[in-house]
């Protein structure tokens, strides 16, 4: 493929744009709401053996963050973020008979995109591929059309010159990469007031049909949905000015319970099953990576020990390195090899008990050997100090323990990266809020699986 000439672009771009494209339904004051399940339910797995896998994904998702940085701080702006991630996003694209995705929710990356019929190269999923023969509401984006330029955040776009639409590429860090044409179609979303209500249906979102896909998938997905602040995303296509997630225990993973995200204000707010008040720390900005969301951290204190590393580590540079992201694709919060070091020497003095050997069953963590059964052994305080508020992590969510082996592991990673990453697991039954209309990100102690 190769792009549109200029000229062409004048000539059909009235007609293609009146043809081809629609503008997104209207979603002021609307939320909607969707089911998030993990990406191993199901599949067989142990406690430790999911704990494992989430370790090693975070650790090799951080990897590719910090390559896709140069290594030096020099943005690579071909590459996205990588495909890896920890939860899928249920909902249904079509009509009139919707039909089903599971896609990776990623708040590091911007564009939607599932596999579409026909697909010459496509990973394997457990349910039918989206079929656009069957949606009378499928619509071609043509070339004209912004979502179709380079500024829209797609890695490549270009113009299929025979028929006009748009064709992306998106590669991302793990070296696995999508292609196809952009589409415009009904999306259809749980009512936020839950089962019984009437599901909202939102009209010309755009997403990728892709007919290309390989690379590191889980077999249980269908594609990405990019949650990021490009314009490409789900949160700004749909024009909500927050949205939020509320992750039950990484324990009821093999439950009929689900975790719900919410794009919009939830209609019984923010405060319902929160178990506490709401702390607010900025959201910000990075002219070199504008989709992540960035924040600042200040300290880390294990027990009544605050570690003696300066501000200035956690901190966004102005080459684009370094920073704090919170991230949902990442399961387990990582930080640069030299303060995780500090850190895990903290817990190890603090802790005093014998060191599980055998890490590799355990993804490497740093573990502990405690007496079987009886009851908990107290631990350390976690707390991360972000600016105007603290995050002070309830034990469950950064080192559980099981009675029955007498294991017990610190679900911290360390990695050779320049950058923090706050993973998911550290946000298990916490309500977080994306007030992306403020730049603020909220959060509070909540009862997830009540939402």
């Amino acid at each position: 493929m190769k792009d549109c000439s200029m000229s062409e672009l004048l000539a059909y771009a009235l007609i293609f744009t009146l043809l081809f494209t629609a503008a997104a339904t209207p979603t002021a004051g609307l939320t909607m709401r969707a089911d998030l399940t993990h990406v191993d339910k199901g599949r067989g797995f142990t406690r430790w053996e999911r704990l494992s896998r989430m370790a090693v994904r975070s650790r090799a998702r951080a990897a590719s963050l910090y390559q896709r940085g140069g290594h030096y701080g020099q943005p690579v702006t071909a590459t996205a973020v990588p495909s890896s991630g920890e939860y899928l996003i249920h909902f249904n694209i079509g009509t009139p008979r919707p039909q089903r995705v599971a896609l990776t929710m990623d708040t590091g990356s911007d564009l939607v995109w599932t596999q579409c019929t026909p697909c010459p190269v496509c990973f394997d999923q457990p349910f039918p591929l989206f079929d656009p023969s069957v949606s009378s509401t499928f619509r071609a984006v043509a070339c004209p059309d912004p979502i179709c330029r380079p500024s829209s955040g797609l890695s490549v776009s270009a113009c299929a010159l025979k028929t006009f639409r748009c064709f992306y590429l998106c590669s991302y860090g793990d070296k696995s990469i999508t292609a196809g044409y952009i589409f415009k179609d009904t999306f259809t979303f749980m009512s936020p007031n839950g089962e019984g209500a009437p599901p909202v249906a939102v009209s010309g979102l755009a997403f990728g049909c892709g007919d290309y896909n390989t690379g590191v998938f889980a077999s249980n997905e269908s594609g990405i949905a990019g949650f990021g602040r490009g314009p490409l995303s789900l949160p700004s296509q749909l024009r909500v000015g927050r949205f939020s997630y509320c992750l039950t225990s990484h324990d009821e993973t093999e439950s009929n319970k689900t975790s719900a995200v919410f794009l919009g204000t939830p209609p019984n707010g923010l405060r319902a099953h929160s178990s506490g008040p709401f702390r607010s720390t900025p959201i910000i900005h990075s002219p070199s990576f504008p989709t992540f969301y960035y924040l600042s951290l200040e300290g880390i204190t294990v027990g009544k020990t605050r570690l003696p590393v300066d501000s200035s580590v956690f901190a966004l540079k102005k080459d684009g390195s370094g920073g704090t992201v919170i991230d949902s694709g990442t399961g387990v919060t990582t930080f640069p090899a030299a303060v995780f070091e500090q850190l895990k020497n903290e817990f190890v003095a603090q802790l005093p008990l014998p060191r599980y050997d055998n890490t590799s069953e355990v993804g490497n963590l740093l573990c502990f050997q405690r007496p079987k059964g009886g009851k908990q052994v107290p631990v350390p305080k976690l707390i991360f100090h972000l600016a105007s508020a603290d995050m002070d992590l309830p034990r469950e969510n950064y080192i559980p323990e099981d009675t029955d082996s007498g294991v017990m592991c610190l679900m911290i990673n360390g990695a050779e990266v320049d950058m923090v990453l706050i993973g998911n697991f550290q946000q298990q039954n916490m309500h977080i809020v994306y007030d992306v209309e403020n730049s603020k990100l909220l959060f509070a102690s909540a009862q997830c699986d009540k939402m």
